[in-house]
């Protein structure tokens, strides 16, 4: 089976868009590799990104959201860790 992406948004927030829109960045990127992705709304301010269920990123762990690319080589590196990101990749 392949990997499954869910990100955890604070609906009061109103972090939907940026969930959204880190939602399309990943899908783009990992079209071939991943089985799904999911948005769950929250509260409290939450903005996770879990992998499988377990965190890749937590906003209020970091003190911040993360960039797009950021993200997308955390990913990477759990999923296809060979997988050229162009621009995106910092390695």
């Amino acid at each position: 089976m392949r990997p499954k992406v869910t990100i955890v948004y604070c609906s009061q927030c109103r972090f939907i868009l940026r969930a959204a829109w880190m939602a399309q960045e990943l899908l783009m990127t990992f079209a071939e590799e991943l089985e799904e992705l999911t948005l769950r709304p929250g509260t409290g301010g939450v903005f996770d990104v879990l992998l499988n269920d377990q965190p890749v990123f937590s906003k209020q762990a970091e003190g911040r959201f993360p960039e797009s690319s950021e993200l997308k080589q955390l990913i990477r590196d759990r999923i296809a860790p060979d997988k050229d990101l162009g621009h995106s990749d910092f390695r």
